[in-house]
């Protein structure tokens, strides 16, 4: 059984085994290995999750059976619209934990964190079928596109999904 909790620095070299083991399952078929390599190395290196964990805005998750982890999930406050909003930047599950309810734990975590927030959005690759089921399954819904997943110039397209998050009670 995996338990929701927050990443600290002890996790990082967990966290970076975790994204580049999913990262190949998930995007050497759909991207090659050249540009899945790429992509790890500038993603999801020590430095950049550090960065991530450091980020006093954000929620920084890990799925955690006391011996390994099995998922993480990273979010901040988005600046986007005129409505509050989180993005959620990150949401990985090893292949082996996945269809376990590990990512609908660390989804629903992350709708929690935010109490201000009026509705959740992401990017997810539009190659990604596995994801995008994953993401209907949580109620979220196509609101946009966009030519650069995850930073300007990535030159993967993406569909950009939401969320309304209901008000606090």
């Amino acid at each position: 059984m995996y338990f929701v909790r927050s990443a600290s620095d002890r996790d990082l070299e967990a966290i970076a085994s975790l994204l580049a083991e999913v990262w190949w399952a998930t995007y050497t078929p759909i991207h090659g290995e050249d540009k899945t390599e790429e992509l790890i190395a500038e993603w999801h290196s020590p430095e950049a999750i550090r960065a991530n964990m450091a980020r006093p805005d954000g929620e920084y998750l890990v799925a955690d059976d006391g011996e390994h982890l099995g998922g993480m999930a990273f979010a901040t406050p988005s600046g986007q619209g005129d409505i509050k909003s989180v993005k959620l930047h990150q949401l990985y599950v090893l292949p082996s934990c996945q269809r376990q309810g590990v990512g609908r734990d660390l989804f629903a975590e992350i709708e929690t964190c935010f109490p201000d927030a009026k509705r959740l959005i992401l990017e997810v690759d539009e190659k990604n079928a596995q994801a995008i089921t994953f993401y209907e399954g949580v109620g979220m819904s196509e609101a946009g596109r966009t030519a650069n997943c995850g930073r300007d110039g990535s030159g993967i397209p993406a569909i950009i999904m939401e969320k309304p998050l209901p008000p606090e009670a």
